[in-house]
């Protein structure tokens, strides 16, 4: 039985094995976002604090592309799908943050939803096939090594666990609202 938090977030297991312990966390911070951007205009999404250009916006678009890198991209060495496959990223290395300021909202979690979706759904089908330790399916490293699947969980963990640190700032200066 999964246990909820104030916010509606999924309690990460404090019992369960390794995979259960990795998930549990991952939609911890999943729903940490959620929970930051939740409620928020076009406008509000745009804006930046201090000196950085970072928006929540543009973070939400970023980890949208990071889901389908790691999960579609990496573990299954599949070609990335739109919005990703179209993009010049040697002419726009940070079109991820940027072009999320021409997306409504809507379109932005939906976006990002559909990306949570297929990465669960690649995860599934990757354990189908073997456990934590496989490794991913992408050609190897320029170096000839490659990731596992613990690896890929572990460091989407913390890839959200810093976003969600950016988007705390953000949500603050945005209308002062506070949390972890």
């Amino acid at each position: 039985m999964t246990d909820f938090d104030e916010q509606g977030r999924p309690e990460p297991p404090l019992d369960g094995d390794e995979l259960a312990t990795l998930t549990g966390f991952l939609e911890f911070h999943r729903a940490t976002l959620a929970w930051k951007i939740a409620g928020l205009t076009a406008d509000q999404l745009r804006q930046t604090t201090a000196k950085s250009s970072m928006t929540l916006g543009g973070l939400v678009k970023h980890i949208a592309y990071v889901e389908q890198q790691w999960f579609h991209v990496v573990l299954h060495a599949r070609e990335p799908l739109e919005p990703w496959a179209s993009v010049d990223w040697k002419a726009d290395n940070d079109w991820d943050w940027h072009s999320a300021a021409q997306d409504t909202p809507e379109q932005l979690v939906a976006l990002w939803q559909d990306e949570v979706a297929r990465a669960r759904k690649a995860v599934e089908e990757a354990l189908a096939d073997g456990d934590l330790g496989q490794q991913a399916k992408r050609p190897p490293w320029r170096d000839g090594r490659t990731v596992s699947l613990r690896w890929i969980l572990t460091h989407m963990v913390e890839e959200y666990s810093r976003h969600n640190g950016h988007a705390d700032l953000l949500r603050e200066a945005i209308d002062g609202q506070t949390g972890e």
